[in-house]
């Protein structure tokens, strides 16, 4: 459908083109019809990344940027910014629409520009293509619905992923937010399942790579009690996994730690949620012997929507996002990186979401970008 609307839209291009040249003259023709030539882009020099804390990370939103100078300059100003580390999201869906069939191109030209930029990724891989869900005539789903029988081919997609980005990806994290109902195909969300999806995948990551590092969880932080249809609490579904046998399947911990409109030093406690949350789940971990297990925080911080409940000031994002930074680095030693939500999206959103970008859509720096900068000594 989109390739039979595109060539009707350049059919009707170029008729009304001809029609301008016979009342305009050719001059104007050429002008019309001439596609401008496209933004040639380079790697250039390889560079490293500069900075006075190396768990400074960000979630990058790459995913439906097409046009390589963007992407080229996001990375760009990730590495300006002082940030070590991003979080990147790869679905699926797009790089395997049709089983056994790849498209790597973007992905490649991701990573590839991270790389260059001497920028660590930590992979999210999820999402799942038409073909490994459900007839839609029998059973409608969503794009987060995987049932058992496709978890082999999800354990296959993972392993071609990690295969191909050995020594170039050595961070994936395994699904999104398991614990809340969207993120699980708008079901009753289940510890044990997830624990099983870890136990297919796990394997077949480690044969192709011994060394990557699968993160397990990227749970959600909630309050959600048992039987509650939006999820559980985080806390909670973290012991289930663990009861499950989840210990053995994931080499580290991926967290999401959103501060609200609580400052990060603020005691962490069962029934609130706030950026030391962390900790109550850390200790769930060295509960279960799981000492030496790293976590990354691979969303989190705050938000300065002027009009939003959970929202801060400008300034007080700024001090928060700065002090979750130097709280994780000098007092979270199991603790290898956090990476806050979000650096930029490729259009805007129109919503709260906006607000927790630390670049605009055109490239203008919000306060909180400059500030992590100068935090980290790249300020100019």
């Amino acid at each position: 459908m989109r390739v039979e609307l595109r060539r009707a839209l350049l059919c009707a291009i170029k008729t009304w083109g001809r029609r301008v040249c016979v009342w305009l003259g050719p001059w104007v023709c050429v002008l019309l019809l001439v596609r401008p030539p496209g933004v040639l882009v380079t790697l250039g020099p390889p560079q490293i990344v500069v900075t006075s804390n190396p768990v400074v990370g960000v979630h990058t939103r790459l995913t439906d940027e097409v046009e390589p100078w963007k992407i080229q300059r996001s990375l760009t100003l990730v590495r300006e910014m002082g940030s070590p580390w991003i979080v990147e999201y790869f679905p699926w869906a797009y790089i395997e629409p049709q089983r056994g069939v790849y498209h790597w191109e973007h992905a490649d030209l991701v990573i590839e520009h991270a790389r260059n930029q001497g920028l660590t990724i930590i992979a999210r891989l999820g999402m799942v293509p038409a073909w490994a869900r459900p007839n839609l005539a029998v059973q409608e789903t969503t794009f987060t619905y995987l049932d058992p029988e496709h978890y082999a081919d999800f354990a296959a997609f993972v392993a071609a992923f990690v295969a191909r980005y050995a020594g170039r990806v050595e961070h994936v994290i395994i699904w999104n937010e398991p614990n809340l109902s969207f993120e699980w195909g708008f079901r009753p969300v289940d510890a044990e399942a997830y624990t099983a999806l870890l136990r297919e995948v796990y394997p077949a990551a480690h044969a192709v790579n011994p060394a990557v590092v699968v993160l397990g969880g990227a749970l959600a932080p909630t309050l959600e009690p048992p039987g509650s249809p939006a999820g559980l609490n985080d806390l909670l579904y973290l012991e289930a996994m663990y009861a499950a046998g989840a210990a053995a399947y994931f080499d580290a911990l991926a967290v999401h730690a959103y501060g609200l409109a609580f400052p990060p030093d603020m005691s962490p406690a069962s029934d609130l949620i706030n950026f030391r949350r962390t900790e109550l789940l850390r200790e769930i971990m060295v509960a279960y012997g799981d000492v030496d297990k790293k976590l990354y925080i691979t969303e989190g911080g705050w938000n300065d929507h002027p009009r939003w409940t959970w929202a801060v000031r400008p300034a007080q994002r700024v001090q928060y996002s700065l002090d979750a930074y130097t709280l994780a680095h000098t007092h979270w030693p199991w603790c290898s990186a956090v990476a806050l939500w979000m650096f930029r999206t490729p259009a805007p959103l129109r919503n709260y979401q906006d607000y927790y970008a630390f670049m605009t859509v055109d490239f203008r720096p919000r306060p909180i970008y400059q500030a992590v900068q100068a935090y980290t000594g790249n300020g100019r």
